[in-house]
């Protein structure tokens, strides 16, 4: 159906989301590229963001200024890939898995998708110790494991209504969370004050320096695999450009304030106490905030509960995805949706409920985990997509068994992504091993630079050589076939 003008006509989504890895057709794409500022700013203004800020003056030992500037370096760098991949979303129309398969074959992507799936869950269980610690320690009649029940219902059902209702809760947050950030800031910096000697707190180390730019960049970077599923509903005419700079302004304002909230925190607490190893930056939190701090961090508590609907909704959508390769034809929609979120729920609640009482370190060996894998998927995936083939894809191949012009294994790709995983080994420095590029600078960990100045290139020439033979047939006019997912 179209309007007057021939443009596709805009019909009205339903609020129960009924789309899930299908293609979203033009009369359904709505929305304005100021949409991603602000579900990626609400969204960020949580407890979680919190903490990981804390670890520059705890964990990583850094004094406050050297902090500062770490997190916002790894904030603007990292930011920068994200952003990248949102304004893939609107071009395509499909979630960023989905796309994936674009680069790595039909078969090849599961590796990826699986991984995904994986940190989805990690970061969902993550966000339930944090946030489930953060309830019990505003209202002491709600222990941490009911803490962490209650955020992870509120998640599920957000991920059951989808796209829409997830926007406009990240949209509320933008406001209510804003505010509740900046009145946490006048609180301690004004009315609490500084002690004195804060800035004496902690040290310049090049290990931690180099840790807090990391964690700081691998925030924004583990976004880049599911930053387009939220982009994807936007009208085709979107332009990259202000699609990139929405998310990126959203994401990295959204994220560096918390970030330096929770570095402030840190270094307070460690100046009052003296003792880092009993560091607890929600505790602390709290302490600092009296007597506001039931209503400042229950309002971090919501944006939680929003991030982790958005991990949950990505989580399904990836393991939608690996259910799909395999029984191209199948299209799941909502019910499949419901019923795959409360499945993933229940795994990532166990995972949070086991390992809650040690969970700092599970959480910084995670975070290394992520930036190995995710790295040279990033670099592959923004080659391809921005240098190789400018954003022009075959959609409908993706939902081939055998993947249409894309194959069902792209070892090109699958090489590049192993070899780049590798490459990075040897400058890496975690509590389970250390490199000796990393160990012979005195354990700083420069290996996702390494990956990234490596896989880039690497795959720029070796999927040149590759393609060439096939590229007048991607570039030839696709079959007569309807586009899955278009209205009849």
């Amino acid at each position: 159906m179209s309007n007057m003008n021939g443009s596709p006509a805009i019909s009205e989504v339903p609020r129960l989301e009924d789309k899930t890895i299908q293609p979203i057709p033009l009369n359904e794409r709505h929305g304005k590229a100021r949409d991603l500022f602000t579900i990626w700013f609400g969204s960020n203004i949580m407890i979680m963001t919190i903490v990981t800020g804390g670890l520059a003056t705890t964990v990583f030992g850094l004094d406050l200024v050297s902090a500062l500037v770490g997190i916002i370096l790894g904030n603007l760098i990292g930011a920068v890939f994200m952003a990248l991949h949102s304004a893939q979303g609107p071009q395509l129309g499909v979630a960023q898995m989905i796309q994936t398969r674009g680069q790595f074959g039909s078969y090849g992507a599961l590796l990826i998708v699986f991984i995904v799936v994986i940190m989805y869950a990690g970061f969902f269980a993550a966000n339930l110790v944090f946030g489930g610690e953060a309830m019990a320690a505003v209202n002491p009649g709600i222990s941490v494991d009911a803490g962490i029940v209650i955020i992870g219902v509120v998640s599920v059902i957000a991920t059951i209504f989808g796209y829409r209702i997830i926007h406009a809760y990240a949209k509320f947050l933008s406001i209510v969370a804003g505010l509740a950030l900046v009145l946490a800031f006048i609180w301690i910096l004004l009315v609490n004050g500084l002690p004195a000697g804060l800035l004496q707190q902690g040290d310049f180390n090049w290990v931690g320096f180099m840790g807090t730019i990391s964690v700081s960049a691998l925030w924004q970077l583990a976004y880049a695999p599911y930053v387009s599923d939220y982009s994807r509903y936007l009208p085709q005419g979107t332009g990259s450009r202000s699609a990139f700079w929405a998310s990126y302004s959203g994401c990295v304002l959204g994220t560096l304030f918390p970030m330096v909230l929770g570095a402030v925190v840190g270094s307070v607490a460690l100046s009052l106490s003296g003792d880092p190893a009993g560091m607890d930056i929600v505790g602390d939190l709290g302490v600092q905030l009296q007597p506001l701090t039931v209503v400042i961090i229950g309002i971090f508590c919501l944006g939680v509960a929003a991030s982790n609907a958005m991990n949950l909704y990505c989580g399904v959508l990836c393991s939608l995805t690996v259910g799909q390769t395999f029984k191209p034809d199948w299209m799941p929609k909502a019910k499949t949706r419901s019923v795959a979120a409360v499945l993933l729920f229940a795994l990532a609640v166990s995972v949070a409920l086991f390992a809650r009482d040690n969970f700092i370190l599970f959480y910084t060996n995670f975070l290394s985990f992520l930036m190995y894998v995710l790295v040279p998927w990033t670099a592959i995936n923004l080659v391809d997509y921005y240098l190789l083939r400018h954003g022009d894809y075959r959609v409908e191949d993706f939902f081939r068994r055998d993947g249409g012009v894309y194959g069902r294994f792209n070892w090109a790709a699958i090489g590049c992504y192993i070899a780049g995983a590798l490459i990075q080994l040897p400058f890496s420095a975690t509590a389970v091993f250390t490199g000796p590029f990393a160990a012979a600078m005195g354990g700083v960990d420069l290996s996702w630079i390494v990956g990234l100045v490596v896989v880039a290139p690497l795959y720029y020439f070796v999927a040149r050589a590759s393609q060439k033979p096939r590229m007048s047939e991607e570039t030839a006019p696709a079959p007569p076939k309807k586009l899955v997912g278009d209205p009849a």
